[in-house]
């Protein structure tokens, strides 16, 4: 899928539209529900519901990464031709270190069990920040791995197309496009290190905390293209982050006391984007623009 999304439909860089990005969401999701389809089919309906639950939980924390697209694309300015490229790849790459970050996740549950307990208490602790700290100001320049690449290699002053790199004079050199590649990266690095546990806290079957992990990513691009206008408008998804994130959390330091079915985690995780959608929408309705305008 990803093969054809940017060898075949997307060959051509392009400002993608709200209605192809809309289009594209729907086709990722549908794809999602009939995979998890084939899961209930050859596993039974525990395990479909253990990859819906992670999948809900992926696709919510996945808004959040939205916010920080907006913030970096705004920062770079880059020019909206060449947004999908860059989320391509950053998409990629989130694919390959979240194996890593999965198998290490699991593999320490299953050897160290006590270690679930630390999941836990961090996952609550991330939760309680998200709700009690500030908005900070971006300053990717700042990011250590900018700061890196500045040292070992020159820094074209413009876009060139949609290339990561040129040569000039015989010399080469990294394209802003590249920078902002990097802190896609590391801004996914980031989420991951919330996310993982999150979902460990469904089920350590690594095939289904990896296949959820998969779909809910493959539609990161499009969603981005899809709310990007209105992202703003999810004044309250923070607070429900927060509060997936601290039940997820409670449930794993509760994992040897309380076995909670995998239906109701669902349900719960459910009723918690619900209702901090809907409050959104209620409470900033008739705006949609970034600015609030």
């Amino acid at each position: 899928m990803l093969a054809l999304d940017l060898g075949v439909f997307n060959r051509k860089a392009h400002e993608v539209t709200v209605k192809e990005a809309l289009i594209w969401s729907g086709v990722w999701m549908c794809l999602a529900l009939t995979f998890n389809g084939l899961i209930y089919y050859w596993f039974g309906e525990p395990k479909a519901i253990e990859f819906l639950t992670g999948y809900l939980i992926e696709k919510t924390l996945s808004i959040d990464n939205i916010f920080v697209f907006v913030l970096v694309f705004g920062y770079f300015k880059v020019p909206s031709i060449y947004q999908h490229k860059v989320l391509f790849w950053g998409i990629l790459g989130a694919l390959l270190m979240r194996v890593i970050f999965i198998f290490a996740g699991v593999a320490l549950i299953e050897k160290f069990h006590w270690t679930i307990y630390i999941f836990g208490a961090f996952l609550i602790y991330t939760g309680y920040k998200m709700l009690t700290q500030k908005d900070k100001e971006m300053e990717p320049e700042k990011n250590p791995l900018i700061v890196f690449v500045r040292k070992i290699m020159p820094i074209s002053d413009k876009f060139e197309g949609g290339k990561f790199f040129v040569t000039q004079n015989g010399k080469k050199f990294a394209t802003p496009l590249f920078l902002v590649l990097i802190v896609i990266e590391t801004t996914d690095l980031i989420f991951a290190v919330d996310s993982i546990p999150a979902i460990l806290s469904i089920t350590q079957d690594h095939f289904i905390v990896y296949t959820s992990n998969v779909f809910a990513i493959l539609g990161l691009r499009s969603l981005y293209f899809a709310l990007a206008h209105v992202v703003n408008r999810f004044v309250y998804l923070s607070v429900g982050l927060a509060a997936i994130l601290m039940f997820v959390g409670l449930k794993m330091v509760l994992a040897d006391v309380i076995k909670l079915p995998a239906f109701v985690s669902l349900l719960i995780i459910g009723v918690i984007i619900t209702i901090s959608i809907v409050l959104s929408l209620l409470k900033t309705k008739g705006t949609s623009k970034i600015d609030g305008e």
